[in-house]
């Protein structure tokens, strides 16, 4: 019986965390400040920071450790330019990640759906921690289903790609041999960031 879905190849995969900064009125509203993409085997592809494009009114240092001078600095680059190198990267790959809608939203970046792996909704993972109908954080997901401890202290985009592409590669079998049979093994993202997926 032939399936449904041909099992993906590694070089069909990046992994994909960005970290955001603050904007508008009490710095509730996200926008890109840094990104990170990483290949299959946890290479670095991008790993940059990102010129605001807005007035920053929230760094969000204690979560992010990012500071005026990362955003400022000849190394930031455009948004414009983040955003058209990310859409070169990702077309035609499958993205893994954790909250992918987040990251997708902050780069403007709609995916097919399809074709993204995101540990925070794959449902054996929330069955596991018991938490069928909630997002799971990352940091507790690495420690409870690989004892590995990540974002101590503050977050890192690169480390979090890395930590996500691990979860994913560590259940890859039953999570691939899923959807070859035609069942889709994770929850759906939140509605309002339909918007972000084909």
């Amino acid at each position: 019986m032939s399936s449904k879905h041909p099992q993906p190849t590694p070089d069909q995969f990046i992994a994909l965390s960005c970290a955001n900064v603050g904007v508008g009125p009490g710095g509730t509203t996200s926008m890109l400040a840094r990104c990170s993409i990483v290949d299959y085997k946890g290479n670095t592809l991008i790993d940059c920071y990102v010129l605001p494009t807005m007035q920053v009114s929230d760094y969000r240092t204690a979560t992010t450790g990012i500071e005026v001078h990362h955003l400022q600095s000849g190394k930031a680059m455009p948004f414009s330019t983040v955003q058209k190198t990310v859409a070169k990267f990702i077309k035609g790959k499958i993205i893994v990640g954790h909250c992918i809608w987040n990251d997708l939203s902050v780069l403007g970046i709609p995916h097919p759906a399809v074709a993204t792996r995101d540990v925070s909704l794959y449902i054996p993972f929330r069955n596991a921690l018991r938490s069928p109908h909630q997002v799971v954080g990352l940091q507790t997901l690495c420690w409870h289903l690989m004892c590995r401890r990540c974002q101590d202290g503050q977050q890192h985009p690169l480390e979090n790609a890395r930590a996500a592409l691990d979860l994913y590669r560590s259940y890859s079998g039953e999570w691939e041999a899923s959807i070859s049979k035609g069942d889709w093994p994770s929850a759906l993202p939140p509605s309002t960031f339909s918007r972000c997926y084909l």
